[in-house]
């Protein structure tokens, strides 16, 4: 029987990873266990970002895609004012360095392809510093780079992210004394429609897998711990309607036909330590992925079949 993978990740990251799946002969589910939505700039936002711009930082991490579009909208509209009020003192040799791009006042360290490719939407002057990437994209792969090892006691780093997220990077270097500012982009919360989905995709699985019992777990790609959140709490709120259900109901109690889901009983692809805890805490069968590129999520789901 076909093998199912139910993809969580949020609708602007979900289809590299789904086409990749479904040329491999899998059928893939898109289920988006998050939404990103937009949170507004505030002061302190601003001012992180001025002191970014001015070079006090000794590196700018960047985590997503979202985080780096985001932040490069402001960052240009911050740059525009700047040339806007350096014309105005005829400052000519400052236009004639923002006529080369944007300009890096430190290393920045980009996670991952996608959200590198961001950057090549504008044009940025690279002299100085450049944009890297670490070898593995993941906060084990961060803290191996020169630019955020070498971080000591004192220095400053700052972070474009969405609410909530990765903590190792902060919380190792946070140890070392090294002050972290961060600035949340955008903020991750469950689609208004993502337990009707469930539903609706549960009840025609369960009606197929009882015509093809050889049906195999269905595999769900968990990418973030929020999402793993909502995941839990959809499939466990859907079991105990279903129980309630039962429980209510006048129809013989013996009943063989499976009605509801567990957690225990799908298998997982997840993304780095932190997650593989949280599955292995529930005693949930697990594969962990170091990076989310299309290929190494295959390699995974591959090695279970």
């Amino acid at each position: 029987m076909p093998q199912i993978v139910i993809n969580t990740r949020p609708v602007e990251r979900a289809a590299p990873l789904t086409q990749h799946l479904q040329v491999a002969g899998l059928i893939v589910v898109d289920m988006p266990m998050l939404t990103l939505r937009p949170r507004q700039t505030t002061d302190l936002d601003i001012a992180l970002m001025h002191q970014w711009m001015a070079g006090e930082y000794k590196a700018l991490v960047v985590v997503s895609p979202t985080a780096a579009a985001s932040g490069l909208v402001a960052w240009q509209s911050l740059e525009h004012e700047k040339r806007k009020y350096k014309a105005k003192d005829g400052n000519d040799n400052y236009a004639q360095r923002l006529s080369k791009g944007l300009s890096l006042p430190s290393p920045l360290v980009a996670v991952g392809e996608a959200t590198a490719a961001e950057f090549s939407q504008v044009r940025i002057d690279t002299t100085d510093y450049q944009i890297l990437q670490p070898e593995t994209a993941n906060n084990e792969g961060m803290l191996a780079m020169t630019e955020i090892d070498s971080l000591q006691a004192g220095d400053k780093l700052l972070i474009w992210r969405g609410l909530g997220g990765r903590r190792l990077l902060v919380d190792t270097l946070q140890a070392r004394g090294v002050h972290i500012d961060s600035i949340a982009w955008y903020e991750r919360t469950m689609p208004i429609d993502a337990m009707a989905e469930y539903q609706q995709w549960q009840q025609a699985f369960l009606t197929h897998s009882t015509a093809s019992p050889k049906q195999p777990k269905p595999i769900v790609v968990i990418s973030s711990a929020a999402a793993f959140e909502h995941w839990s709490n959809i499939v466990n709120d859907e079991q105990s309607k279903t129980l309630k259900k039962e429980q209510n109901s006048d129809a013989v109690a013996d009943i063989e036909q499976r009605l509801s889901f567990t957690l225990k009983d799908f298998s997982y692809v997840v993304l780095g330590e932190r997650l593989a805890n949280m599955v292995a805490a529930q005693q949930l069968s697990y594969w962990r992925v170091e990076d989310l590129s299309p290929d190494t999520i295959l390699s995974a789901i591959n090695s279970k079949i």
